[in-house]
Order: structure tokens, then sequence, then C-alpha cells
């Protein structure tokens, strides 16, 4: 069976339309409009092995936070709906992931009960990219996937200067942790409580 979804969301402020096979390839499709969250999404979808398209076009011309947060929230959606009963699925994943400086951990239960525990520090930094991807964002995305995606989610970063660096590596590590607490193990739900 298929643990894909697909979403769309228009608002005044933005146009979205999504997929995401959790089985995939790690092939992505990635256009928002905005170059360096294009570059964390396809590492998502990568990193992953989920398949993933994101077509996004939204009020750039007055600040790239509405695109941001509205694309988190609807892949997140997605990716809640894809993942369906959670039978046999690994459920919690955890793990330490570099990139240069950085080094940041993240630890994740699917739980169904979305809270994020958000203990980065990122370095005062120019924002990245054109249109610019201000750094405070990363938070920003970060939650708002997790709770769309009823997840329970901790990063932590344990070493870093480099805001590029800190974001890529987060984004890698919310990528294989996913990729591994989704993984089907065997029949049974996860769980004491017989749901999640």
């Amino acid at each position: 069976m298929s643990r894909s979804a697909q979403r769309s969301r228009t608002t005044k402020e933005t146009s979205i339309s999504l997929s995401i096979e959790l089985d995939g390839s790690g092939t992505t499709d990635i256009s928002t409009g905005i170059p360096f969250y294009d570059h964390m999404l396809d590492q998502l979808g990568r990193h992953g092995g989920f398949d993933l398209t994101v077509h996004a076009e939204g009020d750039l011309h007055i600040d790239t936070h509405h695109t941001v947060e509205d694309v988190a929230i609807t892949l997140g959606e997605a990716f809640r709906e894809a993942l369906g009963a959670k039978v046999g699925v690994r459920r919690f994943a955890s793990g330490q992931f570099p990139l240069d400086e950085a080094l940041v951990e993240v630890a994740l239960d699917l739980s169904g009960r979305p809270f994020v525990v958000w203990d980065v520090t990122i370095p005062e930094s120019l924002p990245l990219g054109t249109p610019a991807f201000d750094p405070q964002l990363a938070e920003h995305v970060v939650s708002s996937f997790a709770t769309a995606a009823g997840i329970t989610l901790h990063v932590t970063l344990k070493r870093g200067r480099n805001a590029h660096h800190i974001i890529e590596a987060t984004f890698k590590g919310l990528a294989r942790t996913l990729r591994d607490a989704v993984r089907v193990e065997d029949s049974s739900l996860p769980s004491t409580k017989g749901m999640l």
C-alpha cells in the first residue's frame, strides 16, 4: 500500500501544491521562489528517502515568511496523512548530524502529540539567498511542520558557528530521523494505548 498524500492550500498570501511519497527514492521537485528554502526542502526529501514535490507561489514582495510558514504547515499535514495509522512503524528515532563545524542533535517520536523543543541559537547572519531566507525562520519551519504532522520533536545545537551549516545540519538530521522513524518493522502498532 502506498504511503503517499497530496495537499493544496490557497490563501490570500500563498498558493501551494504538494505531494509526498514516504517510500520513495528521494526524488524531489521543489519550487517556492525562495532558493535557500528550496535547498533545505530538497535535503528533507533526498535524505529522508521521500519523493517530494512542492510548488508554491507567495507574496514574496512583502516577505518570505508567509510562503515559508504555509509550505511547512502543508508539508506537515501531508506527512501525517501519508503516515496513516502508523501500524508497524519504528516510531522513535534520534541521532547527531554534523556539517563542518556544526553538530545538531535531533530526536523525535511519531506520537500524534505535537510538541517541539528548539534549543538552537543561530548566530547573527545576513539573510540567506535572494529573495532572502531569514535564518531565524528555521525554527518556525521546523515547529510548524512538526505541529501539523503531530510529532514530538527535540532539536539541540551541540556546536556550530555558521548559520547556513547549522540550518542545513538540522534539515538533514530531521530527514534522517524521519526516514528511520517511518520505517515499517512489523505489523503491530507501537503503542500501549492501542492508537497513535
